[in-house]
């Protein structure tokens, strides 16, 4: 057994555990465990900006921002939280810029901002320049920032370690286990406090944005400990992921004035919101595709519709619609402007379809893309237990693993990066505030042998189930019968499907018994959580009887805010489960019909 030990030790090294990082290790000592090698993690591949209320090309107010986060949100936002993060946005914009991150800039040398979808001028409620962005590569500029930061200050890292277990004693947390994938070996970390900044599980569905890493570790490790999730019915599906893969085709695209096109060649957006139209939330577009392809209007009757962005489609929309430049002359779009602004957007279309974005539309369906619900924390990422705000001494969490509640039903585009970094900030100087009052509490007993008994359990068997095959059918249920679209049908099977696939998980079988690099393994683990966290997305999206944000109940088509405007918590106990509920934060602004 190898023994390792930090003040604070972080599990994940993308954008929140990055941040965390870097705001604890000015105060205490910090070890960043991570799966991979950080500058490989998601947070990488968010691409179209960063939003941030700066007013650089009109008027925007953080204010704004907030109602459009809560709005966005269908009212399950948690009021204070989005406060807080929409007003530090734009202070954290500047600070990550003065750290050296290179976003576009206007021709006068400020940071340049492009639209996004559900973010508005709430005065006009016309679309708002509020999206900061590097090309189309935002998130990748982050991580790379916040990685050398990191290493200037001394952060040690601890690459391709994979999480297992959470250490707690004597009622707070005191390390954590992780498995080091090189050796096989079983490293214990002892620590004052344990962040979890480990990102979403979109690989419990088969058409997703997600890597292959995301399969929701942290989350259902405290689940099977006895710790509550919260909204997990709450998944957001991204409307424009490129057919059949789900790679994501940023909404950025539409921010410089993609559209979308049915199979009749209509612009079909103005059908579901008048106003905004292909700006309206990713909520409503997803739907809008499905009830498109549903109505036998995909392209050539398949079930994809087509983002086209051609400079000759979009001028033309543009013209129609009357946008103007910040100076008065008529909104256009060349080509140089799409290779200029959406290098990796047209490359990956050329790469993956064999289509050029320049010349071409693109073949989109909604994907599966982010979780809103997540480890319940505070708005200093302290990790809460109960429905009556309870902390676990030394537990944090933030980014998308975490539920603090800032996305509420729907998260909008680009706050997903306002997140990790105005949460991951403040959770890292609470947890280094903390290391400075706390000493180190005692290791339990055998700290490793939970995570050796479930390494063992898979490692023994001599014959068994394919853990891909069970995988495949958990991908394919999920898919179809939890997506877009849910009904107490659909739901109730997918309930009956999940767990006889965590009976026949009882028998998997793991055909590489070697230490090194067992993939094979680890692949057989982080299946068994997915399968936990499937089960109890399915349970609470049956529970929910009606239609909010992402949740989209075709039996329950109203929002109900009479019997529902509270938040979902999900215990484990044994092999049952309980639901428990707290109310929602509500400061300024009080429910009212989503209008787009």
């Amino acid at each position: 057994m190898i023994y390792h030990k930090h003040d604070a030790v972080i599990v994940g090294a993308g954008g929140a555990g990055l941040m965390a990082a870097l705001y604890a290790s000015k105060e205490v000592n910090v070890g960043v465990i991570s799966k991979l090698y950080p500058t490989r993690s998601h947070t990488g591949t968010a691409q179209g900006g960063i939003g941030a209320a700066l007013g650089n090309l009109e008027e925007d107010h953080w204010e704004w921002h907030a109602f459009d986060t809560i709005k966005g949100g269908d009212y399950l936002v948690d009021q204070d939280a989005a406060e807080i993060m929409c007003r530090d946005a734009v202070g954290i914009v500047l600070e990550l810029e003065h750290m050296g991150l290179p976003f576009d800039r206007t021709p006068d040398g400020k940071i340049s901002q492009r639209p996004f979808g559900g973010h508005t001028n709430n005065v006009t409620k016309q679309p708002v320049r509020r999206a900061c962005h590097a090309a189309d590569r935002t998130g990748h500029m982050i991580l790379q920032t916040l990685y050398q930061q990191c290493i200037k200050n001394n952060v040690q890292f601890y690459d391709e370690f994979q999480f297992m277990d959470l250490l707690v004693n004597e009622g707070r947390v005191v390390g954590c286990v992780a498995y080091e994938i090189k050796t096989g070996e079983l490293h214990v970390f002892h620590a004052k406090a344990v962040f979890f900044a480990t990102g979403g599980w979109g690989r419990l569905w088969n058409v997703t944005s997600n890597a292959h890493s995301l399969t929701g570790d942290a989350p259902a490790v405290m689940l099977r400990k006895g710790y509550p999730l919260e909204d997990m019915e709450f998944f957001q599906f991204h409307p424009t992921g490129i057919y059949k893969m789900g790679i994501l085709i940023t909404e950025g695209v539409r921010g410089e004035g993609g559209v979308l096109i049915n199979g009749l060649g209509e612009r079909f957006m103005a059908r579901y919101a008048p106003t905004l139209k292909d700006l309206a939330s990713r909520d409503v577009i997803s739907r809008a595709i499905y009830l498109e392809i549903a109505a036998g209007r995909g392209i050539n009757g398949q079930d994809y519709v087509y983002l086209d962005v051609r400079p000759e489609t979009v001028n033309r929309y543009f013209d129609e619609d009357g946008k103007k430049n910040p100076d008065g002359t008529p909104r256009r779009i060349t080509a140089a402007d799409i290779e200029k602004k959406l290098p990796d957007i047209a490359d990956f279309c050329r790469t993956y379809l064999g289509v050029d974005p320049v010349k071409q539309p693109m073949p989109i369906q909604p994907t599966a893309h982010y979780a809103m619900g997540g480890i319940p924390t505070d708005v200093d990422g302290r990790v809460i237990v109960d429905v009556d705000n309870s902390v676990l001494p030394g537990a944090y969490a933030a980014g998308e693993v975490a539920c603090v509640s800032v996305h509420g039903a729907n998260r909008l585009g680009t706050n997903s990066l306002v997140d990790l970094v105005v949460f991951g900030k403040r959770g890292g100087i609470a947890m280094a505030q903390y290391c400075k009052q706390v000493d180190y509490g005692p290791l339990p007993p055998n700290p490793e042998a939970e995570t050796r008994r479930q390494l063992d359990a898979l490692l023994s068997r001599t014959s068994g189930t394919s853990a891909a095959a069970i995988r495949r059918s958990m991908q394919d249920v999920m898919m179809r019968n939890v997506g877009v679209f849910r009904t107490e049908k659909l739901l109730t099977e997918a309930l009956e499907k999940i767990r006889d696939l965590k009976h026949q998980y009882q028998n998997v079988y793991v055909a590489d018994k070697g230490k090194r690099f067992n993939t094979d393994l680890l692949e057989a683990w982080e299946l068994g959580c997915m399968l936990d966290l499937a089960e109890v997305t399915a349970l609470c999206a049956l529970n929910r009887t009606e239609s909010r944000g992402g949740h989209a109940r075709d039996d329950y088509p109203k929002r109900d805010d009479v019997n529902w405007l509270k938040h979902t918590m999900i215990f484990k106990q044994g092999d049952n489960y309980r639901i428990g509920y707290k109310p929602v934060v509500i400061t300024k602004y009080q429910p009212m019909e989503r209008v787009y």
